[in-house]
């Protein structure tokens, strides 16, 4: 992985700091809002909606944000002034916060990968006690956006709060949904919900499914929450957004898999060559040797418990999926003990092996590991002696590690749910839908513009490095994404509203990006 980013040295320079300016000046006449009215346009979200990308917001970053990309058409149609919260403080472009987040990730050509831009954080939590057009709110879940005290700085050491709310929440006791109202929306954009299912899909499944749980106050934060709560929350928001009269759009949430945090990473990376840095010879002879004194003779206990399709030998001429830990499976760590005891293995060394490998088996193409893994695979898990010093190769990855199979279809079932109810409560108020999640999942294959560009949702690389979309965490577009977003949001205008609004040329913005050193 290290080695396709090194050759972006000749790169560097052509992207660093590629900023471009507002395409396309629509200042045509003939642009009109339909049955829209633009005069005050509100957005609310998540971090979506705010413009974060590489892992962080940033000043520059938020310039990016689809609502604002959309404001500037709009202003063609009638469009009043959009605000955002102000990042000035964030002089350098660094992103992050003072003492809470990293700075923003970009590629050091020198190094390698993706890495926190160096520097420190000159963003603050000073507060700014303003309202401000676009209300996309990093990390907050639907219920968040009614939560008095979510800016309360106060809350921030419980989790009761959201440091980027408590930046420019109106008071302690404001919530994201009244502060959003305090601007007399005409027209709005929701996108929230994401969060509600997607940060147990990127915490590798450690939280909760809350189905049942209808108290969103005892969730955790990586928790699922309840389809319920989830339509009394989001049947709620779209009704006050409304009081006024106001129309808009609300957007699906897009499923994991066309998200390259849980795409890029294979599932079976394992082969001589890597085993062997490079050297397949000494990959093969390591194999050999870890299928003769590790995986074999788990292999025939496993077989004789009636679990064989848990763990196969390592192939010593293709590819071997990773070992993973997977707590859905009936733990054998007793059983394997035993058997390695009989078969010759010290009691101490016996009692390890069966605790680690208990409910260990090998991945297969259903389990997604994390985008946040790379690093992680061939890293030595603290305390584990020779060999079992080797993660995903004789050390199990963990439960934060993978997607595992069956907690992906957790998350399937609750990003099905909540659109049905986004699809459903906007056909209730005649709202327009932006199917983001179907826009998504057209990535995978190719989403090829007006422009004739295929836009994929590949994870960034020399290759993709003009058409991908997605920023360096892996999660979040980057400006050419939010640039295809805001097209995508418009044409839904367009059509829903009989609105003529100017698209965006989106190749005219940058990637990942890319510095000769950091």
């Amino acid at each position: 992985m290290k080695n396709k980013f090194i050759c972006l040295s000749v790169l560097a320079f052509m992207f660093a700091g590629c900023e471009p300016e507002f395409e396309n000046e629509v200042t045509n006449g003939s642009y009109n809002s339909g049955d829209a009215d633009f005069t005050s346009y509100v957005a609310i979200g998540n971090s979506l909606t705010a413009g974060y990308m590489d892992g962080s917001m940033s000043r520059v970053g938020q310039s990016y944000s689809f609502p604002n990309l959309m404001a500037q058409q709009f202003a063609v149609a009638g469009g009043g002034a959009f605000t955002q919260p102000s990042y000035e403080e964030d002089v350098n472009n660094l992103g992050g916060i003072s003492g809470i987040y990293s700075t923003r990730l970009i590629i050091d050509a020198s190094a390698g990968g993706p890495e926190p831009i160096a520097g420190t954080s000159t963003i603050t939590l000073t507060p700014q006690a303003t309202a401000y057009n676009n209300m996309g709110v990093p990390g907050a879940k639907s219920f968040h956006l009614l939560a008095p005290g979510y800016g309360n700085a106060a809350g921030l050491e419980f989790g009761l709060a959201n440091p980027y709310f408590v930046r420019h929440a109106t008071s302690a006791t404001a919530t994201v949904l009244g502060d959003a109202m305090s601007k007399n929306p005409t027209f709005f954009t929701n996108w929230i919900g994401s969060n509600d299912v997607l940060a147990f899909a990127t915490s590798g499944g450690l939280g909760v499914n809350q189905l049942g749980n209808f108290d969103p106050t005892t969730y955790g934060f990586n928790d699922i929450t309840d389809p319920t709560v989830f339509a009394g929350v989001y049947s709620q928001i779209t009704t006050t957004l409304m009081s006024g009269g106001a129309k808009g759009v609300v957007a699906t949430i897009p499923d994991v898999t066309s998200i390259p945090f849980f795409t890029t990473v294979p599932y079976n990376p394992v082969t001589p060559a890597l085993l062997g840095d490079g050297d397949v010879a000494v990959g093969q002879a390591t194999i050999e040797g870890l299928n003769a004194q590790l995986y074999g003779p788990i292999v025939q206990i496993l077989a004789a418990l009636g679990q064989s399709d848990r763990i196969s030998l390592l192939s010593t001429v293709g590819t071997s999926p990773l070992l993973i830990v997977d707590e859905s499976l009936t733990d054998l760590s007793a059983q394997l003990t035993g058997a390695l005891i009989q078969g010759g293995f010290s009691n101490e060394l016996a009692q390890f092996v069966g605790s680690v490998y208990g409910q260990a088996r090998q991945a297969t193409s259903s389990d997604l590991v994390l985008l946040s893994t790379r690093s992680v695979i061939g890293s030595a898990p603290a305390g584990a002696p020779a060999p079992f010093n080797v993660f995903g190769i004789t050390y199990p990855l963990q439960d934060q590690h993978v997607l595992t199979a069956s907690e992906a279809a957790m998350v399937a079932e609750a990003t099905a749910s909540f659109n049905q109810t986004i699809r459903g409560i906007a056909q209730a108020n005649d709202l327009a839908v932006a199917d983001m999640n179907a826009i998504m999942t057209q990535l995978v294959s190719g989403l090829r513009t007006e422009d004739g560009q295929l836009y994929t949702a590949d994870y960034f690389s020399t290759s993709t490095i003009s058409t991908v979309l997605f920023s360096l965490d892996g999660v979040h577009p980057n400006a050419r994404g939010y640039a295809l977003v805001a097209n995508e949001i418009i044409k839904v205008i367009n059509d829903y509203y009989n609105a003529k609004l100017p698209q965006i040329n989106a190749g005219n913005f940058p990637s990942a990006t890319v510095l000769p050193t950091n």
